[in-house]
Protein backbone atom coordinates (compact mmCIF):
# COMPACT_ATOMS: atom_id res chain seq x y z
CA UNK A 1 0.00 0.00 0.00
CA UNK A 2 2.83 2.37 0.90
CA UNK A 3 4.57 1.61 -2.41
CA UNK A 4 1.40 2.39 -4.33
CA UNK A 5 0.95 5.72 -2.53
CA UNK A 6 4.57 6.67 -3.19
CA UNK A 7 4.16 5.76 -6.86
CA UNK A 8 1.00 7.87 -7.17
CA UNK A 9 2.66 10.81 -5.38
CA UNK A 10 5.75 10.61 -7.61
CA UNK A 11 3.62 10.38 -10.76
CA UNK A 12 1.52 13.37 -9.68
CA UNK A 13 4.62 15.42 -8.89
CA UNK A 14 6.16 14.54 -12.25
CA UNK A 15 2.97 15.50 -14.08
CA UNK A 16 2.74 18.82 -12.26
CA UNK A 17 6.35 19.74 -12.96
CA UNK A 18 6.19 18.79 -16.63
CA UNK A 19 2.80 20.43 -17.08
CA UNK A 20 3.80 23.81 -15.67
CA UNK A 21 6.78 24.21 -18.00
CA UNK A 22 9.41 23.96 -15.25
CA UNK A 23 12.98 23.84 -16.51
CA UNK A 24 16.41 24.59 -15.09
CA UNK A 25 17.93 27.97 -15.88
CA UNK A 26 20.38 28.02 -18.82
CA UNK A 27 19.66 24.39 -19.70
CA UNK A 28 17.66 25.22 -22.81
CA UNK A 29 18.91 24.75 -26.31
CA UNK A 30 20.79 27.03 -28.61
CA UNK A 31 18.55 29.42 -30.53
CA UNK A 32 18.61 29.47 -34.36
CA UNK A 33 20.69 32.67 -34.42
CA UNK A 34 23.46 30.80 -32.58
CA UNK A 35 23.09 27.45 -34.41
CA UNK A 36 25.94 28.42 -36.74
CA UNK A 37 29.18 29.79 -35.29
CA UNK A 38 32.83 30.37 -35.96
CA UNK A 39 35.42 29.16 -33.46
CA UNK A 40 38.72 31.00 -33.17
CA UNK A 41 41.47 29.64 -30.94
CA UNK A 42 45.21 30.14 -30.63
CA UNK A 43 45.55 26.35 -30.21
CA UNK A 44 42.86 24.82 -32.47
CA UNK A 45 44.01 21.23 -31.86
CA UNK A 46 44.56 21.49 -28.11
CA UNK A 47 42.51 19.55 -25.58
CA UNK A 48 40.42 22.57 -24.56
CA UNK A 49 39.58 23.51 -28.16
CA UNK A 50 38.55 19.91 -28.90
CA UNK A 51 36.33 19.85 -25.80
CA UNK A 52 34.69 23.16 -26.79
CA UNK A 53 34.15 21.83 -30.32
CA UNK A 54 32.62 18.67 -28.84
CA UNK A 55 30.28 20.68 -26.58
CA UNK A 56 29.19 22.84 -29.53
CA UNK A 57 28.49 19.68 -31.51
CA UNK A 58 26.46 18.22 -28.61
CA UNK A 59 24.33 21.39 -28.63
CA UNK A 60 23.78 21.05 -32.43
CA UNK A 61 25.92 24.06 -33.32
CA UNK A 62 27.42 23.95 -36.80
CA UNK A 63 30.94 25.37 -37.07
CA UNK A 64 31.83 27.32 -40.21
CA UNK A 65 34.96 29.12 -41.36
CA UNK A 66 33.37 32.23 -42.89
CA UNK A 67 30.18 34.19 -42.83
CA UNK A 68 28.38 36.81 -40.79
CA UNK A 69 27.68 34.54 -37.82
CA UNK A 70 28.53 34.73 -34.11
CA UNK A 71 32.18 34.00 -33.39
CA UNK A 72 33.50 32.36 -30.24
CA UNK A 73 37.02 33.63 -29.60
CA UNK A 74 39.06 31.66 -27.08
CA UNK A 75 41.70 34.20 -26.14
CA UNK A 76 43.71 32.78 -23.27
CA UNK A 77 43.80 29.62 -21.20
CA UNK A 78 46.16 29.51 -18.24
CA UNK A 79 46.77 26.84 -15.61
CA UNK A 80 48.50 27.74 -12.37
CA UNK A 81 49.23 26.00 -9.09
CA UNK A 82 49.71 27.26 -5.56
CA UNK A 83 50.92 25.39 -2.49
CA UNK A 84 48.12 24.94 0.04
CA UNK A 85 49.83 22.81 2.69
CA UNK A 86 53.28 21.40 3.43
CA UNK A 87 54.68 18.34 5.20
CA UNK A 88 56.74 18.64 8.39
CA UNK A 89 59.92 18.38 6.32
CA UNK A 90 58.94 21.47 4.33
CA UNK A 91 57.94 19.64 1.14
CA UNK A 92 54.72 20.47 -0.69
CA UNK A 93 51.80 18.29 0.44
CA UNK A 94 48.81 19.76 -1.33
CA UNK A 95 48.41 22.10 -4.29
CA UNK A 96 45.53 24.20 -5.54
CA UNK A 97 45.31 23.93 -9.34
CA UNK A 98 43.52 26.79 -11.10
CA UNK A 99 42.38 27.04 -14.73
CA UNK A 100 41.52 30.51 -16.04
CA UNK A 101 39.84 30.73 -19.43
CA UNK A 102 39.33 34.06 -21.14
CA UNK A 103 37.04 34.06 -24.16
CA UNK A 104 34.59 36.33 -25.90
CA UNK A 105 31.55 35.92 -28.08
CA UNK A 106 31.29 38.34 -30.98
CA UNK A 107 27.72 38.76 -32.20
CA UNK A 108 27.42 40.69 -35.50
CA UNK A 109 25.48 43.90 -34.98
CA UNK A 110 25.56 43.53 -31.18
CA UNK A 111 29.26 43.64 -30.31
CA UNK A 112 31.71 41.54 -28.36
CA UNK A 113 30.83 40.01 -24.98
CA UNK A 114 33.62 38.83 -22.65
CA UNK A 115 33.39 35.41 -20.97
CA UNK A 116 35.67 34.47 -18.08
CA UNK A 117 35.76 31.02 -16.50
CA UNK A 118 37.74 29.89 -13.47
CA UNK A 119 38.01 26.29 -12.20
CA UNK A 120 39.93 25.10 -9.17
CA UNK A 121 40.91 21.65 -7.91
CA UNK A 122 43.05 20.40 -5.08
CA UNK A 123 45.85 17.94 -5.75
CA UNK A 124 47.74 15.86 -3.17
CA UNK A 125 51.41 15.94 -4.08
CA UNK A 126 53.05 12.62 -3.15
CA UNK A 127 56.74 12.90 -4.02
CA UNK A 128 57.27 9.13 -3.60
CA UNK A 129 55.09 8.31 -6.63
CA UNK A 130 56.36 10.71 -9.30
CA UNK A 131 54.95 8.86 -12.33
CA UNK A 132 51.52 8.34 -10.78
CA UNK A 133 51.54 11.98 -9.67
CA UNK A 134 52.20 13.17 -13.21
CA UNK A 135 49.46 10.98 -14.72
CA UNK A 136 46.97 12.05 -12.03
CA UNK A 137 47.81 15.70 -12.55
CA UNK A 138 47.28 15.37 -16.33
CA UNK A 139 43.91 13.69 -15.72
CA UNK A 140 42.90 16.51 -13.36
CA UNK A 141 43.95 19.15 -15.92
CA UNK A 142 41.93 17.43 -18.66
CA UNK A 143 38.92 17.21 -16.35
CA UNK A 144 39.26 20.93 -15.60
CA UNK A 145 39.37 21.71 -19.32
CA UNK A 146 36.26 19.59 -19.97
CA UNK A 147 34.44 21.37 -17.15
CA UNK A 148 35.50 24.75 -18.55
CA UNK A 149 34.05 23.76 -21.95
CA UNK A 150 30.72 22.83 -20.29
CA UNK A 151 30.70 26.11 -18.35
CA UNK A 152 31.44 27.99 -21.56
CA UNK A 153 28.32 26.49 -23.17
CA UNK A 154 26.21 27.45 -20.14
CA UNK A 155 27.51 31.03 -20.37
CA UNK A 156 26.79 31.15 -24.12
CA UNK A 157 23.21 29.98 -23.50
CA UNK A 158 22.85 32.56 -20.72
CA UNK A 159 24.20 35.28 -23.01
CA UNK A 160 21.83 34.36 -25.83
CA UNK A 161 18.92 34.53 -23.36
CA UNK A 162 20.04 37.99 -22.21
CA UNK A 163 20.35 39.19 -25.81
CA UNK A 164 16.87 37.86 -26.64
CA UNK A 165 15.35 39.93 -23.80
CA UNK A 166 16.94 43.21 -24.97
Amino acid sequence: MLKKNAWVLLSTLLLLLSGCGFHFANQGGIEPAFQTMKLQSSDPYGYLSREVRNQLHLHQVKLVEQGEVPELRMKNSQISSAVVSVFKQGREAEKLLTLNLSASLYVPGRGEFPINIRNTRTFFDDSRAALAKSAEQDAIYNDMRAQAARQLMIKIISLQNQLAVK
